[in-house]
């Protein structure tokens, strides 16, 4: 009885931040991107349950929750670390070999085409087509932090660097 009732507490503060962001768009259908967006910021990706009760919640089937998180590449129905890997491929990058570096962070991170997020949900890495700052080329960004002239060398750096920090704090 104490562990159902310690399960329901847990659920309940979990989805306390979700409330929020539902009052604060009024529970409005209209507003289902801009939710969707603030819950994923919250939660870092938007699972089933999350989006069966944004669905309930605004009061239309899940299948259309399910179809617009889908539909556009800014969702992610997987978990994703605290450290967003962005890494361009565009032509520019491509041209002055990102998948270099590419090679590097999957091998330092034991990840792989599919496996982007680490077991330790720090890091997730992204490949984008463009960042819009080919001058930089080859050119990575760590959640907000832009990286130019990368090269593989100087991204291990980058990640041993965030490593120990988070390691540091705890």
């Amino acid at each position: 009885m104490q562990e159902t009732m310690e399960t329901t507490q847990a659920m309940v503060k979990h989805l306390a931040a979700v409330n929020k962001i539902l009052e604060k768009y009024d529970y409005s259908e209209s507003k289902l991107i801009p939710i969707l967006q603030e819950v994923q910021a919250v939660y870092k990706y938007l699972s089933k349950d999350m989006i069966s009760y944004v669905a309930t919640s605004i009061g239309v089937p899940p299948s259309r929750v399910y179809g617009v998180a889908t539909f556009y590449a800014h969702f992610s129905m997987q978990p994703k670390g605290k450290y967003i890997i962005k890494l361009c491929d565009g032509t520019a990058c491509h041209v002055k070999k990102s998948h270099g570096i590419l090679n590097a962070l999957y091998e330092k991170l034991k990840l792989s085409g599919d496996k982007r997020t680490s077991d330790d949900q720090l890091f997730t890495i992204e490949t984008v087509s463009c960042l819009g700052a080919c001058g930089l080329a080859p050119v990575m960004v760590v959640n907000e932090e832009v990286y130019g002239q990368c090269t593989p060398e100087k991204a291990i750096e980058i990640v041993d660097r965030i490593i120990a920090e988070e390691k540091a704090a705890n």
